[in-house]
């Protein structure tokens, strides 16, 4: 089992609009309510794609009620409550522009941060891969995520950690070290305080910076042209087939969710790399964010290549 971890859910509202009209009324018919964020996003693609997953994180009030029962009932929900309200993000689509409003959650407090380390280590007796992913929510340290992936550690889990800014150069900083980062090239640039291109050469040499030691796997996302990916000493790249973007917010977490599945089941570095891919490539096939049609799985997969380079 996998388990997926979402410090700071929301639900995600979308309200589709021909036009937004300013100062004035939007009446919206078709509006779709979501149990939310990155984490969420990554238990979903994790379930369609008939993996068994386990999903935790913090909730509070009746919007964290609303959110765990709009979770997929194959889910296992470990979910932990706190004092705060969970928070909204709206997304409104009118013409070809998403105009979003995200809420900034609630505040959690000391105590409710320290039980639920409790709460995680006792989850990881149930799994075999954790996947962390997305933002800390206000009154966490900054090193929050360090802890996490000390305890999965300590417990002999692989650990996958998605996420950006001071969180992930904490963890980079830390000791402990997650088993997967997925960064794009401008989270590199951020870390690293100077531009990163996408030239491979270039990349051999960013994945080799001290910063990033003690890591097995790094895996850079480059849009259309595939991926770059670090395993120990052995670098690859991937290269896919043109496709029909449609919608591709998700399609790193789906991404993540191929990850923990090729270390779910032992695959080989190929095998991974190819997996990972291809559901970020169906997620972006399709309009609903954290969606996978799997019946185009195989034909995508085919048609993927990994060489080392």
């Amino acid at each position: 089992m996998i388990l997926t971890v979402t410090m700071n859910p929301s639900i995600d509202i979308s309200y589709p609009l021909d036009e937004l009209k300013i100062d004035t009324v939007n009446r919206v018919v078709d509006v779709t309510k979501t149990a939310g964020g990155k984490g969420l996003n990554v238990t979903r693609v994790l379930s369609e794609f008939g993996d068994s997953v386990a999903a935790t994180g913090l909730v509070g009030g009746k919007l964290g009620e609303f959110l765990v029962e709009h979770i997929d009932d194959k889910v296992t929900k470990r979910f932990f409550s706190i004092q705060g309200e969970t928070r909204n993000c709206i997304a409104i689509l009118h013409g070809d522009n998403q105009t979003e409003i995200l809420e900034k959650g609630p505040e959690v407090l000391e105590q409710e941060g320290q039980d639920f380390l409790a709460h995680f280590k006792n989850l990881l007796d149930t799994v075999e891969v954790v996947a962390i992913s997305g933002s800390l929510p206000a009154g966490l340290p900054v090193d929050y995520y360090a802890n996490l992936v000390e305890l999965a550690n300590r417990a002999g889990k692989p650990v996958v950690l998605d996420c950006s800014g001071a969180a992930l150069q904490a963890v980079l900083e830390s000791p402990h070290k997650p088993t997967v980062i997925k960064p794009n090239n401008e989270e590199l640039s951020q870390l690293l305080g100077r531009e990163v291109s996408e030239e491979l050469d270039e990349l051999k040499e960013v994945l080799q910076e001290p910063l990033f030691a003690g890591i097995e796997w790094i895996i850079v996302s480059l849009g259309a042209n595939g991926a770059f990916a670090k395993h120990g000493d052995t670098f690859y790249k991937v290269d896919i087939p043109r496709i029909q973007v449609v919608n591709p917010v998700g399609s790193g977490d789906s991404t993540v969710a191929g990850i923990s599945s090729g270390l779910l089941h032992k695959e080989s570095d190929a095998e991974l790399l190819i997996k990972a891919n291809v559901l970020g490539m169906l997620n972006a096939q399709e309009k609903m964010t954290g969606h996978v049609n799997m019946a185009n799985y195989q034909a995508l997969y085919d048609q993927l290549l990994v060489k080392e380079v």
